[in-house]
């Protein structure tokens, strides 16, 4: 991370409707002919859904949770495979769901309706996350933040740069994506996040960007960049409390290393 010196949708079915009827956008594989669903499918989505009413997601690996999800995309297609498929393009399920849409179309068998699925999945996973840690003091809630951090930022493929405002209370009264970048270096301009501080009348940020190489170990220009925000923020009476570098399994805080 560097610093500069002065920042044709169709239709869904419900995931567990009772009658399976004809999909939307799938280029491949073709979907079956109109009318029931051969036995073979139908009883597998059926024991699917009862094992997840039965044990929740903690029941099921992740390519039957994945399964799940393209029951929905594409009603009426034997989807083991397609789930199968991009589990080994994209590693895990979290990763298949925060995927940038170019890359899932790169996947033969995915269209629109099934990218919009995935993406309204990671929106709404994000969306609570954020909501358990809105308004609340970032101390009595920071395994929340942590875990916020990684759903919106830890399978990234790019780095992200966001800044946590808060209030003297200590309590987050904005969350704000300030950059995006390449696979190891997002621009920042300390004297623009200090200036959002002052708009939104914030006492205290907490800096976070993520690392898609998996290592949270900071880099030079991370040490640096963290510096050059912090002089910006001194003389307007802003306090940095933490910068945090997200990896895909762990977090590094500065404060807790010792480097604020």
């Amino acid at each position: 991370m560097a610093a500069h010196g002065a920042a044709g949708d169709t239709g869904t079915l419900p995931l567990f409707s009772n009658e399976e009827t004809l999909a939307q956008d799938s280029p491949s594989p073709p979907p079956l002919k109109a009318g029931r669903l051969p036995s073979y499918i139908k009883d597998h989505r059926l024991r699917l859904r009862q094992r997840f009413r039965d044990g929740g997601a903690a029941a099921m690996p992740d390519y039957e949770l994945l399964e799940l999800v393209l029951f929905r995309s594409l009603p009426r297609q034997d989807v083991k495979p397609l789930a199968h498929q991009l589990l080994k393009q994209f590693g895990d399920f979290a990763r298949v769901v925060s995927a940038r849409p170019e890359r899932l179309a790169q996947v033969k068998g995915v269209g629109e309706a099934l990218i919009t699925d995935l993406k309204v999945l990671e929106a709404a996973a994000q969306r609570m996350a954020r909501a358990r840690i809105m308004q609340r003091q970032v101390i009595s809630s920071w395994d929340a933040l942590l875990d916020y951090c990684h759903t919106a930022m830890a399978h990234r493929s790019t780095e992200h740069f966001r800044v946590l405002f808060l209030d003297r209370k200590n309590c987050l009264i904005a969350d704000e994506e300030q950059a995006r970048g390449t696979v190891d270096h997002v621009p920042v301009y300390p004297r623009e996040v200090a200036k959002r501080a002052l708009d939104l009348n914030a006492s205290a940020l907490i800096l976070v960007h993520n690392h898609p190489s998996g290592d949270p170990s900071p880099s030079a220009s991370d040490i640096d960049m963290t510096n050059r925000i912090n002089q910006a923020l001194t003389p307007l009476g802003v306090i940095l409390h933490d910068h945090l570098i997200i990896g895909s399994d762990a977090e590094l805080s500065f404060r807790s290393e010792g480097l604020l």
